[in-house]
């Protein structure tokens, strides 16, 4: 019987992610002679080849696609295992990696980072700034324990199997002016369909944010929005409107309380809402994820009737 060694099985699982020595070399900050080294003591334990050559590189081959499924369930089963042997000793340690989008690691992660100090001084805590399509290799090969991530109105987020996807706050999407923009001072809703000769800011190309602005603007208004300027730093964003006369379309949770350099607007023609989600591994999760969940859930429960603009 083979005693398989779980951090080689973590290599291949990664391999088959990423599909080069180099990205994996990487991603776990060894050498690529460390991963090679490894793969070939892995392909010894296996008695069998697992790799064929792919160009100037390697790939699986059938063999080494079949342990990469079964080093998943592996790895699964012994996470699990840890969770379990945790839980039946009733600590509350261990490290919990989290990542999130800028508002939800200002306005979710920090705040719930403090708490479990407080309450659980054993567990490290790890935060860090990231999009959800960065996190998610992270996450389902367990580099990354948690995410928080968002999804709008009209434009759904894949649902990868193998994670667990929990709604933390859902809160509407509002149209930002410069003060002095001809449709600030009404004070009322605003039509996207005014705004298609303005120049806009969004997130970075690739993300949520980026395609919804995009999308909505096709949807509603009928155009392509001259879109100047990307930030995925919902500050900097509000800055370019401040100061370059920009227009953007942010989430009530990333807008200050007053500004008079701003105008805060509905949008005329539909109610738009973004969603804040927690993405975890769908295992048994350790005492100590479990305990950051709840007090990141306790933090977006502050925000459940959040106004547009507010600062709860």
């Amino acid at each position: 019987m083979v005693a398989w060694d779980l951090r080689r099985l973590r290599f291949l699982r990664e391999f088959e992610e990423r599909g080069t020595l180099g990205a994996v070399a990487a991603a776990l900050g060894y050498s690529p002679s460390t991963v090679s080294q490894q793969m070939a003591l892995l392909e010894r334990d296996a008695g069998t080849r697992l790799f064929e050559k792919a160009g100037r590189g390697v790939r699986l081959n059938d063999a080494g696609h079949l342990l990469a499924h079964h080093a998943r369930v592996l790895l699964s089963a012994a996470e699990a295992a840890e969770a379990d042997l945790a839980a039946l000793g009733g600590d509350v340690r261990g490290t919990v990696r989290a990542g999130g989008l800028q508002s939800a690691a200002r306005r979710l992660l920090v705040p719930a980072v403090a708490h479990l100090m407080v309450d659980h001084p054993a567990v490290r805590l790890e935060v860090f700034e990231l999009e959800l399509e960065q996190a998610l290799p992270g996450l389902r090969l367990g580099a990354v324990d948690l995410v928080i991530g968002d999804e709008y109105d009209g434009h759904p987020r894949p649902r990868p199997a193998g994670l667990r996807f929990t709604l933390l706050l859902e809160e509407p999407l509002k149209v930002v002016l410069p003060a002095g923009h001809p449709l600030a001072a009404p004070g009322g809703p605003v039509a996207l369909t005014q705004l298609r000769s303005d120049i806009w800011t969004a997130s970075a190309e690739g993300t949520g944010h980026h395609a919804m602005v995009i999308g909505t603007c096709r949807a509603l208004g009928g155009y392509e929005p001259d879109l100047r300027h990307r930030s995925s730093d919902a500050d900097v964003q509000l800055e370019l409107v401040r100061a370059a006369a920009a227009v953007a379309l942010l989430p009530a949770l990333t807008l200050p309380r007053e500004d008079p350099a701003l105008a805060i607007r509905d949008v005329a023609e539909t109610t738009l809402k973004r969603r804040l989600v927690a993405v975890t591994r769908d295992a048994p999760p350790a005492p100590a994820l479990t305990a950051f969940l709840i007090a990141i859930t306790q933090q977006a429960h502050q925000f459940d009737h959040i106004e547009p603009g507010s600062d709860a």
